[in-house]
């Protein structure tokens, strides 16, 4: 089982502009589609957790839903699924721990975690066991930040880096225990 993060950063460490804007995603001219290794990390997980907020940003997008796999929202505010979702994402709450045990029990192990708020919260608690990273060399000079504030330091090793597209990199990390 493993809470994997799979993100992109600025090189100052943000996952949105100021503006809570992500065209800056697509600085880097990708005339061929690559999907940089997307259909093979979503092949390696079971299921998805994320925020309220990230699941609304996705609903907003001028696209086809993009997960083949269960969604689960996170959120405490929400009390319905808006229409047109019903049958693509479940509504869940309660403590981190909580949330994931019951996406555990319903056979889903190897969990992505996804949006700003619910990553800082799974690294609060210590429940993120991965980290895959691409750094987008752009600085934004402030917007959403990827990490907050740590109860205590966590140590993760570095499994692999590589560079796509000459200009981004992709590194994956493991959480040391």
């Amino acid at each position: 089982m493993a809470n994997i993060v799979y993100i992109a950063t600025s090189l100052d460490g943000f996952i949105a502009d100021r503006n809570d804007g992500l065209d800056w995603l697509n600085m880097v001219p990708n005339p061929s589609h690559d999907d940089l290794g997307w259909a093979d990390f979503m092949n390696g997980v079971d299921a998805l957790i994320m925020g309220r907020v990230t699941f609304e940003t996705v609903c907003s997008f001028d696209c086809e839903w993009p997960y083949s796999k269960p969604v689960f929202v996170l959120t405490s505010s929400l009390r319905s699924i808006p229409k047109g979702y019903e049958d693509k994402v479940e509504l869940v709450n309660g403590s981190l721990s909580e949330v994931v045990a019951k996406v555990n029990a319903k056979g889903y192990e190897n969990l992505y975690i996804d949006g700003g708020k619910t990553v800082q919260s799974f690294l609060k608690e210590d429940l993120v066991d991965e980290l895959i990273i691409t750094t987008i060399p752009i600085l934004l000079g402030g917007g959403s930040p990827l990490f907050g504030d740590l109860p205590k330091e966590q140590r993760y090793e570095l499994v692999k880096s590589e560079m796509l597209l000459n200009q981004l990199v992709k590194s994956h990390y493991k959480r040391v225990r």
